[in-house]
């Protein structure tokens, strides 16, 4: 069981029910329509799509980034239509936890996110991040342009070439097809969760490391 459900499950058997309630995570089918690569952003706004293990943290780090207008967690990269959270953790979707972020390319560019997406979760360990294990966590660029893709690969290329980590980077850079909106209650998950123990020892921890890391590409109202 991956560490964040193992955490989801011990906080429920503690304050909802126990096993019923933790099977019951995931259960309903969202009811966002889909994102396809047909559909554009909106006026002078760009997208990008990234997966970096769980969706709770990606999301939490690139809401406070400058130039980001919105993130939306959800999954992106597999087979079956409409999916749930429970199918996906599963791992038998093929679906990776992603976010998908609107962003106004005057403020930041994609180069700066994919700096901040490759040095915010570990880009080297194949299907995992820490704790979380299996190919719904698996390190992911999912590009909408030939120049995202291209600055994608270029970017890992010289990254393994230059040594930056101990081993290579898995991160796989695949054609972006269809994003599915995870069910609500995914969105915003941090500032609505912020007691929830996996996101007090693992999601604010790492939102803070970001904020001292990168403090000079935050928006103004994280930065202070």
């Amino acid at each position: 069981m991956a560490f964040k459900r193992f955490l989801t499950f011990l906080l429920l058997l503690a304050t909802a029910g126990g096993c019923s309630a933790q099977l019951a995570i995931g259960e309903e089918k969202p009811t966002a329509k889909p994102i396809t690569k047909a559909d554009k952003p909106r006026e002078k706004m760009a997208q990008a799509t990234f997966g970096g293990g769980c969706f709770w943290c990606t999301e939490a780090v690139f809401l406070a980034l400058e130039g980001v207008e919105k993130v939306t967690s959800g999954y992106s990269g597999g087979q079956v239509e409409n999916p749930t959270y429970r199918e996906v953790c599963m791992g038998t979707t093929g679906h990776a936890e992603v976010i998908h972020i609107e962003y106004d390319p005057e403020k930041v560019t994609f180069q700066e996110l994919l700096e901040v997406h490759l040095k915010t979760h570990d880009p080297t360990t194949l299907n995992r991040q820490g704790n979380d294990i299996g190919t719904q966590y698996r390190s992911a660029v999912f590009y909408h342009t030939d120049e995202q893709k291209k600055l994608a690969e270029t970017a890992i290329d010289e990254l393994n070439k230059a040594g930056a980590y101990e081993n290579p980077i898995v991160t796989e850079v695949t054609e972006f097809e269809k994003f599915w909106p995870a069910e609500d209650y995914h969105q915003n998950y941090l500032a609505e969760n912020p007691n929830q123990g996996y996101c007090r020892l693992v999601v604010q921890p790492k939102v803070d490391k970001f904020r001292k890391v990168f403090k000079d590409k935050l928006k103004k109202e994280e930065a202070k």
